[in-house]
């Protein structure tokens, strides 16, 4: 077994990077900075409407124009009176500009989205539909966001393509709110289910994340077991997230069977041994009594022989967990390739033959740029 050591802090950037511009001042009420009204509960904002010398029961028609109608703007909100909706006509309530859209065959949507401050984030809209429905939205199943939690990514995964483009900052929670609300009114359903398996790394944004968590909780109402908050494994975070106890399902991207073909893959693995992060899991099922999802991508020829099926049961083995196959899908700055059929249900009989529960998650959406991350890189030029 491999000794855990300490991480080196310097290769993790801080919750708040010292750049972030969404980030307010603490005293922000003396300063005058006006933070986005997206993301704050009722409670937060009847303050915010008494504190603006309006009677308490505009915090609720608030909240209803918000998160049910969708309001971009103040001025939006027919039943505030018209004077004060032209007073605060330039107050921001924290929604981006569509900057492009991309339709699948298979009713997949991508977004671009414009932020404040002209930085572009990539959101996901994907539908599932009943069995034998084809692209039927009167037969609907669910409807799923993967969410971004960053613009870009520091953890530089070698067959990333949003590791590839760096890291610009974190996003604030009404940044990610505003995600599944412009899926929502795309499609003009209700979203059923998020996975925050966008751009980014969710644990290292986790204050803004677990406020977007709380927001689409109670404000949207998406339930937490709907939720799935995926991270390639930061030290301590996963017993941080833990001790919030939330119903949201932990998905930990291993992406290999042992330390060394891990570090090849991830970078940032050389300063969190797999034997301490698996050890973080284990407290993680036991503080909460939730099993871990173990995202493992196949990569042809690299980790996707039944040897590393094998060695990977053997770290999971009497782990409450389910392994989530992801055959990869190429990008075109780096090499490596997508399985055959064959090799992919291989790899899956030798966990299930060491009583691994295991399933494989098929690529939908875009025959082009359809990896995480391509499609900002290909468009976000054109700004």
């Amino acid at each position: 077994m491999l000794a855990s050591s300490p991480a080196d802090p310097s290769i993790y950037p801080p919750i708040y990077p010292p750049a972030d511009p969404l980030q307010p001042p603490e005293n922000s009420a003396v300063s005058g900075v006006q933070i986005p009204l997206l993301g704050q509960s009722l409670a937060e904002l009847t303050a915010w409407v008494q504190q603006q010398g309006q009677p308490a029961y505009r915090g609720k028609q608030l909240h209803q124009w918000l998160y049910q109608q969708g309001a971009r703007s103040l001025t939006e909100i027919s039943v505030f009176p018209k004077a004060w909706r032209t007073e605060l006509a330039d107050y921001p309530i924290g929604r981006s500009s569509l900057h492009y859209r991309s339709a699948a065959s298979d009713g997949t949507v991508k977004f671009l989205l414009r932020l404040s401050d002209g930085q572009i984030v990539e959101t996901v809209g994907i539908p599932s539909f009943k069995a034998g429905a084809g692209v039927d939205f009167s037969q609907l199943d669910r409807l799923t966001v993967c969410v971004s939690s960053q613009v870009g990514c520091p953890m530089a995964c070698d067959f990333c393509a949003t590791g590839k483009g760096g890291f610009q900052r974190n996003l604030a929670a009404h940044e990610i709110v505003d995600q599944v609300l412009t899926v929502q009114e795309d499609f003009g359903l209700r979203v059923s289910n998020i996975v925050f398996m966008g751009m980014g790394e969710p644990l290292l944004n986790v204050d803004h994340l677990l406020t977007a968590v709380r927001s689409l909780n109670q404000d949207v109402g998406i339930g937490q077991r709907q939720m799935t908050i995926s991270t390639v494994g930061i030290p301590g975070r996963i017993r941080r997230l833990a001790e919030h106890r939330l119903q949201t399902t932990l998905a930990v991207s291993l992406h290999a069977s042992n330390q060394a073909l891990r570090e090849q893959l991830i970078p940032t693995a050389r300063q969190y041994p797999l034997e301490a992060l698996l050890a973080e899991c284990r407290d993680y099922v036991q503080v909460t009594g939730r099993r871990v999802t173990f995202e493992y991508i196949l990569l042809a020829g690299l980790n996707d022989c039944p040897t590393h099926a094998l060695e990977l049961a053997a770290h999971l083995r009497g782990f409450q967990s389910h392994v989530n196959l992801i055959p990869y899908n190429p990008i075109q700055e780096v090499d490596y390739k997508r399985p055959d059929e064959q090799r992919i249900q291989a790899f899956v009989q030798a966990l299930k033959q060491q009583n691994i529960a295991v399933s494989v998650r098929r690529s939908r959406g875009l025959a082009a740029d359809a990896a995480c991350g391509q499609l900002r890189a290909s468009r976000s030029s054109s700004r």
